[in-house]
């Protein structure tokens, strides 16, 4: 997993564009998340889409499986509001996660400020 973390670290800075794909013009958390898992990111989803089912069939659409217990490279699946979603790649003391909130890829230490979801790890 260490090159998912090394993918995901080498992104921190990375402007926060909603439906970024690309980190020269930027990325959102599915962005993110894809570019360094290497799938193709679902489409018709906002910044408040809240439906966690939804989102459990997008990661295992993109051959992600649920983990009982995260370990470095693996996705986060928190809720940080009501209707909001958001995806964090686990990293050694903490997540990178492409964050709304400050405008771009950020490294977040510690645990998740939100609740977790789910952990989802690439197969």
């Amino acid at each position: 997993m260490s090159g998912i973390v090394a993918a995901a670290r080498a992104l921190v800075g990375v402007r926060f564009r909603l439906h970024g794909r690309v980190p020269e013009r930027g990325l959102d958390c599915v962005g993110l998340a894809a570019l360094v898992l290497g799938r193709v990111a679902p489409q018709g989803y906002g910044l408040r889409s809240g439906d966690e089912s939804q989102a459990a069939d997008w990661l295992r659409a993109a051959g992600l499986r649920r983990v009982d217990a995260a370990r470095c490279g693996d996705l986060v699946l928190v809720r940080p509001g009501p209707l909001q979603l958001h995806l964090m790649i686990v990293v050694p003391g903490g997540h990178v996660h492409a964050h709304a909130g400050v405008g771009r890829v950020a490294e977040m230490p510690g645990e998740s400020p939100w609740p977790v979801l789910g952990y989802w790890r690439a197969e």
